[in-house]
């Protein structure tokens, strides 16, 4: 990747905060204040919150200036309050808000107008700039899940995705040998990311594309959420404790299934992949396939292992950031693309939709890669080391190109369906 320069970071702050605003002020008020699920923070926490994470990392530790608000600080720090007890804190209105942004983001210019990317490792390849853009940018994607949790009718609007390529299908054999897993050079790689380190893997075969919704419907037909064979304990439990029948937000109307998705009630697109299930709605669907969720390790070789050189791209089809043609990011388009809509985007081996469209669930655990190091601050990611979440991998329809590629990772509670998540199924060879 090339290194990005001080204009190249100041356009990517500036494409960050305009889909902050889009997302934002699409509502009212008592939409920005109001908590629409107590799995969400109110649009407007998430809103004053980035502008804090700026104002402590570029304004304040980069810059060296005098804070902006210090006294918000403990208001906006996700660790302090859980997301169901932030509508009770004293927050900044969305006026007060905006005006927070403002402010914060002027010194932030100033600051990367005047100092150094050389300066020490925080600064290196803009790294710190890099952080806050892609901080906002996850951000905006966990407000466009709050709009999707969001009662009411539709405030937001996008073109559909582009039309699918229904020869896309089956599996892909990925043959056994080593890959260089994560990555020691992307400037702005988070620490998770981290170290590049070699893995043999055995042979195994991956699905071309994403489950889809057809195949879905398939196990919702053969009783797949009645039955205990194909889920696990843990699974199952939840399964009967949350009433799973169905991905969230479908609901059936007659013998066909419909989804309420941003305010519009659609018919269920069958070659849609499937979105918002579980990880262990996932898991139960693969075992019931007769297949497996991959490792977050096949994922990642699928995705970037180029077997004519043995190299590990950046992404499934190179070294190039993603263009329309590549992959459905940004909210683009406002629902995953139907499967062979990006053949630019496959991988050299044929698997396809990698990158965008849905986050997919991996069987993986979340942990560091061996000689991994905290950088720049251990709540980003070692505080979560060992808990009860699985890998998630290759972003979504609302990932921005700047949070997601090849080695990005993603991790959630496996009961969690409100994010945009589904999956594609692997399996081992004999």
């Amino acid at each position: 990747m090339t290194t990005p320069d001080k204009n190249a970071i100041a356009a990517e702050l500036t494409r960050s905060r305009a889909r902050t605003a889009l997302l934002t002020d699409a509502v009212g008020e008592d939409d920005l204040t109001r908590q629409h699920s107590p799995l969400m923070s109110p649009l407007v926490w998430d809103l004053a919150h980035v502008g804090n994470q700026e104002e402590l990392w570029l304004v304040r530790d980069v810059g060296g200036r005098e804070p902006v608000r210090q006294d918000i600080d403990h208001l906006y720090d996700a660790f302090k309050h859980a997301r169901s007890d932030r509508p009770a804190l004293p927050l900044l209105d969305p006026a007060e808000a905006r005006r927070y942004l403002a402010q914060v983001r002027d010194k932030a210019l100033d600051v990367l107008d005047r100092v150094r990317l050389d300066e020490r490792p925080l600064l290196a390849g803009g790294f710190a700039f890099g952080m806050i853009v892609q901080h906002e940018q996850q951000h905006d994607e966990t407000m466009l899940a709050t709009h999707q949790l969001r009662a009411g009718g539709p405030v937001l609007s996008a073109p559909p995705p582009p039309p699918g390529n229904r020869r896309v299908r089956g599996e892909v054999l990925i043959p056994a040998g080593p890959f260089t897993m994560g990555t020691d050079t992307d400037p702005w790689a988070l620490d998770n990311e981290r170290p590049a380190h070699v893995v043999d893997v055995p042979a195994f075969l991956i699905d071309a594309a994403p489950v889809t919704n057809l195949d879905y419907l398939a196990f919702i037909d053969a009783e797949g959420y009645d039955d205990p064979r194909w889920w696990s304990p843990r699974g199952w439990a939840h399964r009967n404790e949350a009433g799973l029948t169905a991905p969230m937000h479908w609901f059936r109307e007659g013998a066909d299934w419909h989804y309420r998705r941003f305010g519009r009630v659609e018919p269920v697109r069958k070659d849609e992949p499937v979105v918002h299930v579980g990880y262990f709605e996932a898991e139960a669907y693969a075992t019931w396939a007769g297949k497996r969720l991959p490792t977050e390790v096949e994922w990642e070789k699928a995705a970037r292992w180029d077997p004519e050189t043995g190299r590990s791209r950046r992404y499934p089809w190179g070294d190039d950031p993603p263009g329309p043609e590549h992959a459905n990011l940004g909210q683009r388009h406002l629902a995953p693309a139907p499967v062979g809509a990006y053949p630019a985007g496959a991988s050299p081996l044929g698997v396809h939709q990698l990158i965008g469209d849905v986050w997919e669930w991996t069987s993986s655990d979340w942990h560091g890669y061996p000689g991994f190091c905290v950088f720049p601050y251990a709540e980003y990611s070692e505080v979560f080391f060992g808990g009860d979440y699985k890998v998630l991998r290759g972003g979504s329809f609302g990932t921005d190109a700047a949070a997601v590629r090849g080695t990005f990772r993603n991790w959630d509670h496996p009961i969690r369906r409100q994010i945009f998540s589904g999956f594609r199924c692997a399996r081992s060879l004999a």
